[in-house]
């Protein structure tokens, strides 16, 4: 009763969060986080080292989800060129990982919980790597100035926000094992609480050297060998991830993803990330329906929603991957006559039997296989004077990465995002560990353009798998219904596990259920938070929007 009662409270409240500025503006996860993005702007920065600075100071204030020891995805609109472009700073296996990485003695897939704590989960992290390219790029201000807000933060310290108390709750029994984050995240012998105050000295020194020696600094000197001991020791597990596969580390400059949307452009990141295709897939069904005339109060609507997310989720679960190791067929999974066949299967009045992957254009065989569940991940946007956009997704994977720590950093688990079975019935999955690959992500930064190509919306989510549900429900609110971006963000979250179709608890879809029924889906009402971060374009300046759920907030500049 209490959860439905604070998330009623929560929509309602909603369109208090959103924030009008005429200049720049950030919004992100944590407000220590958005104020280090506005400290950037005020001091003359892009959107870039906004978005850089926030991307550090997340790291020290919500470690549970993202921070220097992960990676993630950004994506960049330059204000004066009009050009996009995406960096892929996804984490990469280690050398020493085989595609049996995660096989118990038996030969059958290990379970997670026993699969993520430990060495054997860290991937070698890409997001200082990705900073030094976007701030070579597009930043204005000098390196070391970007780090100064959260080596601030992590010397002086912070006080535990509810979220993050909740998170550390969750670690007790995991934590156990794990003595270098009970020192630092417990106190009298028990997870710190809300008001307790966190201090990471140890960060605040691996940020000033990294602030002093640049990338290098991170993957070939004393942080890089902080990074593999702390894998080779670790109390479960223990790995190798090496100095070679530090230092042989490199972001990829990729092509976004874009297509139409009615009369949107809608760009995105693709490969390895499964973001683009499967937003863009999904409105790609539902561009054959009249959502505007159905309206958000729709049982119909969310139907309609719902039958499209889990063909576009099937056709990920067979296609995506790695597009440097397995060929993915983007084009095709995009392809108007391909998505208008999908369209086909999809009726207002009834739920399909079955949903299957389709045969898109250029798709070669493939073995379909569960992924692993994700819970970290964090999501910023900062836009500058210059009307340069920068959206990132960030992540660690978490809660608390893979529970190692080095130097005061979390490590990630990012391996756990790859297939536990490297191949089923003989065929081999898109998404099977490999040394050097990257693991299939659902993190969708996304820019919105109008028929004009002027940027609309730059948006983003945590939230694992269901990043792509948020993400698209808040461009539907947005595209199809005409909402603020503030009302958007709040709409109901639609997810699904198996057949059956999960609503968020206390929402107005909650109260749909029987209609939804009533169409066909097995219905069951679930607690899918989320933590959407989002920017539009008004004709009065920008407004931006964090998710009421979470504890954003959004700044002018």
């Amino acid at each position: 009763m209490f959860s439905r009662i604070f998330i009623l409270l929560s929509l309602l409240l909603a369109p208090l969060a959103t924030v009008q500025a005429k200049g720049g503006m950030v919004t992100a996860a944590n407000k220590r986080a958005a104020q280090a993005g506005q400290e950037m702007l005020r001091a003359g920065g892009s959107a870039t080292d906004a978005a850089m600075a926030m991307m550090l100071t997340l790291g020290v204030v919500e470690p549970q989800s993202s921070g220097i020891g992960g990676g993630g995805f950004l994506v960049h609109h330059d204000g004066k060129t009009s050009m996009i472009a995406t960096i892929d700073g996804r984490e990469t296996a280690p050398a020493a990982a085989r595609p049996d990485r995660f096989l118990g003695a038996d030969g059958k897939p290990l379970a997670f919980s026993d699969a993520y704590p430990g060495g054997l989960s860290v991937g070698v992290p890409g997001n200082i790597a990705l900073m030094a390219r976007a701030h070579a790029r597009w930043g204005k201000l000098p390196w070391a100035r970007l780090f100064q807000p959260a080596i601030r933060i992590a010397e002086k310290g912070y006080m535990v926000t509810p979220i993050l108390a909740s998170r550390l709750a969750m670690m007790q029994t995991v934590w156990a094992d794990f003595p270098e984050a009970r020192a630092l995240y417990w106190q009298d012998g028990a997870p710190k609480k809300v008001g307790d105050t966190v201090r990471n000295p140890e960060l605040a020194k691996t940020l000033r050297r990294i602030a002093v020696g640049g990338p290098d600094e991170f993957y070939k000197g004393r942080t890089a060998h902080a990074i593999s001991d702390a894998v080779a020791a670790a109390p479960r597990h223990p790995a190798a991830l090496t100095l070679d596969d530090l230092a042989a580390y490199h972001v990829q400059e990729r092509p976004a993803v874009c297509t139409r949307y009615r009369v949107w452009k809608i760009c995105s990141m693709g490969p390895p990330s499964s973001g683009a295709t499967t937003v863009l897939g999904i409105l790609g069904i539902l561009e054959h329906f009249d959502l505007k005339r159905l309206g958000k109060s729709s049982p119909v609507a969310w139907h309609l929603i719902g039958e499209a997310m889990q063909l576009a989720y099937a056709d990920r679960g067979l296609y995506l991957g790695d597009a440097d190791f397995v060929p993915v067929p983007v084009a095709g999974l995009l392809d108007p006559a391909y998505l208008a066949s999908r369209a086909k299967l999809v009726s207002p009045d009834r739920t399909l039997a079955d949903y299957l992957p389709g045969n898109p254009p250029g798709a070669a065989p493939r073995a379909a296989l569960p992924a692993p569940p994700e819970h970290g991940t964090t999501h910023f946007v900062a836009v500058d004077r210059s009307g340069n956009v920068d959206t990132m997704t960030s992540t660690v994977e978490g809660p608390f990465g893979s529970q190692l720590l080095a130097d005061g950093m979390i490590l990630n688990n990012e391996l756990t995002d790859f297939s536990f079975a490297p191949q089923r019935g003989g065929a081999p999955a898109a998404n099977r560990i490999e040394p050097g690959k990257r693991p299939l992500s659902s993190m969708a930064p996304t820019i919105v353009y109008d028929a004009q190509d002027k940027v609309v919306l730059a948006l983003g989510s945590a939230g694992g798998k269901q990043i792509i549900m948020h993400v698209t429900r808040t461009l539907i609110g947005v595209l199809d219904w005409g909402l603020d971006i503030g009302d958007a963000v709040a709409l109901p979250n639609i997810f699904f596990r198996d057949r059956t179709l999960l609503v968020e608890e206390g929402s107005a879809l909650h109260d749909m259920i029987p209609a939804l029924t009533a169409l066909g889906h097995s219905v069951a009402p679930a607690t899918l938070g989320s933590k959407v971060n989002a920017i539009q374009r008004t004709p009065t300046g920008w407004r931006g929007a964090a998710d009421p759920r979470s504890e954003g907030v959004t700044l002018g500049e």
